[in-house]
């Protein structure tokens, strides 16, 4: 009886598990979280500082948001859709004592406002930038930076790029 118990409890996190990672690739873009030292190179790349206020868009687990206000002292905000990964960033949030600086909003970034960043992070593929594009043209202030890890945006030239790091920068 228990061995079918401990069987059943193990199906059953498979399938969670598996509909948690599908989910993001049902709804948009498959989660692949930016490794850390890229994330550090992002945020050095657009200088983020004390002043900033960056929102990452498609936030995951909230490693960028979190890097951004520990390390960088900026405010941070990030937009993801998936509850289970905003739970997961919250729990990182509050790990990390960052409550009064960083915070999530649940929804689809196509309808947030991003208009007050003056940084705003992307890993996204290349289908999502492109239509990306057309919404940070219209919300972001001049002089907003744009840093975006692997995938560039088309019709905007970079004012920096890694190759080796596969990090972009545009400035509205």
């Amino acid at each position: 009886m228990i061995d079918w118990l401990v069987i059943l409890a193990i199906e059953v996190c498979i399938i969670i598990f598996v509909i948690w990672i599908t989910w993001s690739g049902i709804v948009g873009a498959p989660w692949l979280p930016t490794p850390k030292s890229r994330v550090r190179s992002m945020l050095e790349f657009a200088e983020v500082n004390q002043e900033d206020r960056v929102f990452d868009l498609g936030s995951g687990d909230g490693r960028i948001i979190v890097m951004a206000a520990k390390e960088f002292g900026a405010q941070s905000i990030g937009i993801e859709i998936d509850p289970l990964r905003i739970l997961w960033s919250k729990l990182a949030i509050k790990r990390s004592k960052l409550s009064d600086r960083v915070k999530v909003i649940r929804g689809n970034f196509f309808n947030v406002s991003v208009e007050e960043a003056t940084v705003v992070t992307l890993y996204q593929g290349h289908e999502i930038n492109k239509k990306i594009r057309d919404k940070l043209s219209v919300e972001l202030k001049p002089g907003t930076r744009v840093v975006s890890y692997r995938f560039i945006l088309d019709g905007w030239e970079p004012v920096k790029t890694s190759e080796e790091k596969s990090v972009h920068l545009y400035i509205m």
